[in-house]
């Protein structure tokens, strides 16, 4: 576990796909998505919130602190990512560091924050990213609260894509294999919830890991 950094679940979308709602709360193998996230990510990180817009009371069950966006209109997940920095700076500024997670990744790795921390530290790179299968995931990566403010003036510029503003400071990428089960499987659409469950039935996802949940209040 890093008591270094915080934990935020990317919940802020619009879920067009799957047709509407929150896709952390859609069920997978008789639990919620982002139980099956928590699960695996709380025991990683000094402290876990989640990043939502819209009424935080559907989420009070999990003890979490719920963070909006700071920005209107949904603009994607560099806005959930500048909460979640904003926030550590305001109310834990012992944690120098943010790793992110789309709240609809039921299988992310048990060692995703450690290898981060490793990978951006061996390329000394300011950020890092995580990787499968030959394809990169920005939306999971590690974050500087340092740069919270660098990250304000490129949204307030227009900037959305999240690859093109970690190129601007360096971002390292950690890779992991994408067989038997991609860690970083999305359950986008009713389809993906489908094959995630199938891949439960076969016992092809990792189990869900068991820890203290790091859990910190409004």
């Amino acid at each position: 576990m890093r008591d270094d950094t915080l934990g935020v679940v990317l919940a802020g979308g619009l879920a067009r796909r799957m047709g509407g709602g929150d896709k952390p709360l859609r069920m997978l193998g008789g639990r919620p998505l982002l139980d099956h996230l928590l699960g695996r990510l709380s025991p990683q990180v000094a402290a876990v919130i989640i990043n939502a817009n819209g009424d935080p009371g559907r989420f009070a069950a999990y003890g979490l602190a719920v963070v909006a966006d700071g920005l209107p209109d949904h603009p994607g997940p560099l806005a959930g990512i500048l909460a979640a920095l904003d926030w550590a700076a305001a109310r834990r500024p012992d944690l120098p560091w943010v790793v992110s997670a789309p709240g609809d990744s039921p299988f992310v790795p048990g060692d995703l924050v450690a290898r981060l921390h490793a990978a951006r530290a061996a390329a000394g790179a300011a950020l890092a990213c995580a990787a499968s299968g030959g394809w990169t995931h920005p939306p999971v990566g590690l974050w500087p609260v340092a740069l919270r403010d660098d990250l304000r003036a490129a949204l307030a510029g227009g900037e959305r894509k999240i690859d093109r503003w970690t190129a601007r400071h360096g971002c390292a990428t950690a890779e992991w294999p994408a067989t038997p089960v991609d860690p970083f499987f999305n359950a986008n659409a009713p389809e993906d919830l489908a094959a995630a469950e199938h891949l439960l039935a076969q016992g092809d996802a990792a189990p869900l890991q068991r820890g203290p949940a790091a859990t910190i209040q409004e």
